[in-house]
């Protein structure tokens, strides 16, 4: 299908250059169906970019979306469109979820995951990347798919708001877990440079 795998390797490697080379994370799990029918919602889209968006304090940027259960926040993102400049798209999803206007600084993790789901399956890839504003109001530009954003901290992401996805017992969430604990020690470690 088109635009399946419009974010390749070449689209890629000047990023590597300009914003280091990411951890890397292998990750695979058995999905329901309704988290298959979310990740399979848009047939030509198999990627998102995830941003740790930093703020002058040092507080990190958190969404929540209206299908969210209570007490789930993430980081923003969302996915890259076909033929559009990648640092672009990566900056127009921060300012569409939270209404800051971001700098990338560090490509923090590059996660290739296959979701299951019965005899079916799909491969999906996640970019997280490290980003900074100076920005400190949260204002989400599409109040349709964002019910509300606000800051966190790095400690809140590694302990009270992973322990919450992890209840969920949901697969998709046990991902983003991986992720985030892959960036948290990607920033940590100062990998990405």
């Amino acid at each position: 299908m088109i635009g399946i795998v419009h974010v390749t390797d070449v689209v890629l490697a000047p990023l590597r250059e300009r914003y280091g080379t990411p951890a890397l994370l292998r990750w695979r799990g058995d999905v329901t169906a309704e988290e298959f029918a979310i990740a399979t919602y848009n047939p030509t889209r198999r990627h998102d970019v995830t941003l740790f968006i930093l703020d002058p304090h040092e507080q990190v940027a958190l969404i929540r979306k209206p299908h969210f259960a209570a007490g789930i926040w993430r980081p923003p993102g969302g996915g890259i469109k076909p033929g559009e400049d990648f640092v672009h798209g990566a900056t127009r999803e921060a300012a569409e979820e939270t209404g800051l206007v971001v700098t990338l600084e560090r490509y923090l993790v590059d996660a290739s995951a296959r979701f299951r789901h019965g005899d079916d399956g799909i491969d999906w890839r996640t970019h997280v990347f490290l980003a900074r504003t100076a920005g400190e109001k949260l204002e989400p530009l599409d109040a349709a798919e964002i019910a509300s954003a606000r800051w966190g901290t790095l400690d809140e992401l590694g302990g009270a708001l992973r322990e919450r996805l992890l209840e969920t017992g949901r697969a998709l969430w046990r991902y983003r877990v991986a992720l985030h604990d892959a960036a948290l020690a990607a920033i940590s470690n100062g990998e990405g440079n």
